[in-house]
């Protein structure tokens, strides 16, 4: 086992086997998990919102879907993996407050799932496995040697997709 890389929200990194990467407090928010199955190199992205295009000047890449996963690709294959290669799988998403009123627009979680899905589907990258919604925070632990993303939260055994 090497190190375990921290990301924290709004952000993303990268690492190579043995290493492995982690991020807290998955709310409504998404942990992407991207890999090379040969090569062994991949990373993560913790994503807040879905769509950067909602936000005037931002400049934080890895805070929405969008940017974050293109970014996280791209930073991924300059390492050495091969864009074809590709697979992923995501965490969070959740509805962690209840509202009276269900506007789609307050159900954060299930936008950044959706806009993760169809993103990841948009650049051809496989989803292998999600564990996402339902109202209760997670903590993964990605490791790009094997794929297994660790998926923790308080109350729920632990779970590996």
């Amino acid at each position: 086992m090497g190190q375990i890389i921290k990301v924290g929200m709004a952000d993303l990194n990268i690492c190579v086997s043995p290493d492995g990467i982690t991020t807290l407090g998955l709310g409504s928010c998404v942990g992407i998990a991207i890999r090379d199955p040969v090569t062994k190199i991949g990373g993560l992205a913790h994503i807040m919102l879905p769509d950067s295009h909602e936000i005037r000047n931002s400049t934080n890449i890895p805070k929405f879907a969008d940017t974050g996963i293109n970014e996280l690709i791209r930073q991924i294959v300059a390492k050495g993996a091969a864009r074809d290669r590709l697979v992923a799988k995501i965490a969070g998403g959740a509805q962690m407050f209840a509202f009276q009123n269900t506007n789609s627009n307050m159900r954060v979680g299930d936008r950044n799932v959706a806009a993760t899905l169809k993103t990841l589907k948009e650049l051809n990258i496989r989803v292998l496995a999600q564990d996402t919604g339902d109202s209760y925070g997670r903590t993964v632990i990605f490791y790009p040697e094997t794929g297994d993303f660790v998926i923790r939260a308080v109350g729920k055994p632990e779970k590996v997709i």
